[in-house]
């Protein structure tokens, strides 16, 4: 039983989090504003006497930044408040202060009178294993408070209402919400709305029969009547296949145009007001074409909450969209055109379950997708999209197969990818996209060939896919998604230059690489996107140019690298390629640290990067390039420390989690940490053999050249790697 409240000053109390103000702002106004129908006003409910208006709504967060308990103020008003309004979402779950003003109106007693409006996150997700980021509940509204006054360990249901996209939407949460606070149903309120249409309606259709009554006296007007609604039928119909032709415009071309110049802030508003279109939409008109719009539509909203750095919101978006694809492909399983995009949002799906580091999820969303496409019947006009859709499927697949060490398989998805691409190019009315997958397919096979130890190889499909990126953006230079391609293809060719020795060619393109994210930068500083490529990119042309000896030039790169991946990781703990990234930035800068003979702060550096590593390692164990973060990581932290027993176990570890990985024994990246590790622990003979392979697979560290200098251990040029070399930089074009 709650206790009642005499005369409560306030109708409801709303808690939020800061960052849900946008939330907040939108709840106030819409409750505030809210006129309760004059049939239920005067009722007595459980909730009191049902009024006219729900005022006045208390919300205040001005006292709360610095005060270590809830304000006189706060508790005042909750006192006199009549119920509570928790805005539900990963912020709120964070929030010490809204759980603390959950827990404050629970001990007045009236924990029946709390009701929540789920904005993002996930109910009960801190329960699932991975998903702790996702919660969106305040502990005090999961569990049920005991008589001390403390939480208890027994659950709790708490009334909600989802505003989430795919969820009740904004409408009808509100509408759920207000009848939980007045304590009548919710068909009562919603009949509402209708009943108000249907009294416009009422009286539209009383005028035109009393015209109609008027007139069918003359048969003539009569004629004319039934050719004049003859005429606005034809008429309505044509208004709506317009309004049907600018959505599609609008989540169409206009959408691509603003995605080259990257105004995400467009995009959201472009979206938003699709989204709106589709929610004004009467429940029995909703056609197969405005579902397939809707579902566009929640997948352009997913990729700018994606560009934003807001995952789990993508996550919803993507989820929400794939429900609807899935069930009008479903319902024509030999369409081409519904299957193929079923399948483009599966694609979604899986990769925001691959940035989390969810391969198994991943790897089932890919899999899905690609059946989808392999039930479609190809029809006249959608055999080269379908086509195109088959290469995203292989790269996509090939990507978790090589994440989890099983290099020929995803080799082989790479080499469909190439020549379905190729297959694409040659025929006519060749599109950009198709040519910038061939180019990420030679791409892909790139990579193959530096974890193969074949540097040479992997320069020339890493020149190819620069050459295409480069004619692309030659002939587009408004499009910033196709500088963000030169950007990428320019720091993964200068990465792989420099393994080869080619420092001066290798920082050239980093260079042009952290020139072009700053470029990016400029045009949406806030994209976390952009952040990401100015952090990766500045923190890997300081590693090039540590190993050129110019120490000061790689720590002030270094430092901004350490900052910005700080701030993202922050804000979105759970994406695993941000958390390596991060690692591998914090592993470089005590390198930089060592190299300037600064110990302290290597070891400091060292420690962090492997205390971000580990607990990553331990979820993604055959992920090459995370297991090879961690060891350089370990390896550091070994040179950096003075306890002697610590640095040979450091190595140890290094070398055993090197020698398990999968599919990467070849990598000549794996062969010098390997090295590096026996030289540590002085096991010369042992290391032999590995130097033997880096030497034949071309690769030059000149760092790890003077540490085999300083064991005696031969490392001559190879010429005939680098005669290969030159051959395949001069094709510009893969073998």
């Amino acid at each position: 039983m709650s206790t009642s409240v005499a005369a409560p000053e306030y109708f409801a109390f709303v808690s939020y989090s800061h960052s849900d103000k946008l939330w907040a702002d939108w709840l106030h106004k819409a409750l505030e504003t809210y006129r309760v129908p004059s049939r239920l006003v005067g009722q007595v409910t459980a909730a009191g006497v049902i009024p006219p208006r729900l005022i006045p709504i208390f919300r205040d967060r001005e006292e709360l930044s610095s005060a270590n308990d809830l304000s006189r103020k706060v508790n005042g008003a909750l006192a006199q408040s009549a119920s509570l309004v928790v805005i539900c979402s990963p912020h709120a779950a964070a929030s010490r202060w809204v759980n603390e003003e959950v827990l404050a109106f629970k001990r007045l007693g009236r924990g029946d009178r709390i009701f929540c409006l789920i904005v993002a996150g996930e109910p009960n997700a801190g329960e699932l294993h991975g998903r702790p980021a996702d919660e969106c509940l305040p502990r005090a509204l999961r569990f049920t408070i005991g008589a001390d006054g403390e939480l208890s360990t027994q659950r709790a249901e708490p009334i909600a209402a989802d505003a989430r996209p795919g969820r009740d939407g904004k409408d009808n949460a509100k509408l759920k919400l207000i009848a939980g606070l007045l304590d009548v149903g919710f068909d009562a309120l919603k009949q509402r709305e209708l009943h108000r249409r249907n009294r416009r309606m009422i009286a539209i259709t009383a005028f035109a029969l009393f015209v109609t009554l008027v007139t069918t006296t003359l048969a003539i007007t009569a004629l004319i009547a039934r050719n004049a609604a003859e005429v606005a039928r034809q008429s309505a119909e044509r208004r709506q296949k317009q309004a049907e032709d600018l959505v599609e415009f609008m989540l169409g071309d206009l959408n691509d145009k603003l995605a080259q110049v990257s105004r995400l802030d467009i995009m959201e508003a472009v979206d938003d007001k699709a989204m709106a279109y589709f929610q004004a939409l009467p429940l029995f008109d909703v056609t197969d074409a405005a579902l397939a719009q809707r579902a566009k539509a929640l997948q352009k909203i997913g990729v700018v909450r994606q560009e934003q750095g807001h995952l789990p919101a993508a996550m919803e978006s993507f989820d929400a969209a794939s429900k609807l694809a899935g069930s009008l492909a479903d319902a024509a399983p030999d369409d081409a055109v519904r299957q193929i995009a079923y399948s483009r949002a599966l694609a979604f799906v899986g990769m925001a379950h691959w940035i989390r580091g969810e391969l198994d999820a991943a790897q089932s969303s890919f899999m899905a997708a690609q059946r989808a496409l392999q039930r479609a019947q190809p029809q006249p006009g959608s055999e080269q999209e379908l086509l195109f859709q088959l290469t995203i499927v292989d790269n996509n697949i090939g990507h978790v197969l090589e994440a989890r060490g099983r290099i020929d398989e995803a080799e082989a998805q790479y080499r469909s990818m190439l020549a379905r691409s190729q297959k694409l190019v040659a025929g006519t009315n060749v599109r950009s996209r198709w040519k910038s997958q061939l180019g990420s397919a030679h791409n892909n096979l790139g990579k193959v060939a530096v974890l193969r130890g074949d540097l040479a190889t992997a320069v020339a499909e890493y020149t190819a896919d620069d050459a295409i990126e480069s004619a692309l953006f030659a002939s587009s230079p408004e499009n910033n998604g196709q500088r963000g391609n030169v950007m990428r293809v320019r720091a993964i060719l200068g990465r792989t230059l420099a393994l080869t020795g080619d420092l001066e060619g290798g920082m050239q393109r980093l260079r042009e690489a952290v020139e072009i994210s700053g470029q990016l930068l400029k045009v949406d500083p806030s994209q976390a996107e952009f952040q990401e490529y100015a952090a990766l990119y500045s923190s890997q042309l300081s590693h090039v140019q540590r190993l050129a000896g110019d120490l000061t030039s790689a720590a002030a790169l270094s430092a901004r690298s350490v900052q910005i991946f700080s701030g993202l990781t922050h804000q979105d703990a759970a994406n695993a390629v941000w958390k390596q990234e991060f690692g591998e930035a914090l592993a470089e800068q005590a390198a930089q640290s060592l190299a300037g003979a600064h110990r302290a702060e290597a070891r400091q550096a060292a420690r962090a990067a492997v205390g971000v590593l580990e607990p990553l390692a331990a979820s993604l164990p055959d992920e090459a390039g995370v297991v090879m973060a961690l060891a350089g990581a370990r390896l550091v932290f070994a040179a950096a420390t003075d306890d002697e027993p610590a640095a040979r176990r450091l190595r140890s570890v290094s070398l055993e989690a090197l020698h398990a990985g999968k599919g990467i024994e070849a990598d000549p990246r794996v062969l010098a940490l390997q090295v590096t590790a026996l030289l540590g622990l002085g096991k010369v003979e042992e290391a032999r053999p590995f130097v033997q392979k880096l030497w034949e697979s071309g690769y030059r560290d000149p760092v790890l050249t003077a540490e085999l200098q300083r064991a005696r251990v031969e490392y001559p040029p190879n010429a005939e790697f680098q005669r290969r070399l030159h051959i395949a930089i001069a094709r510009g074009d893969a073998p």
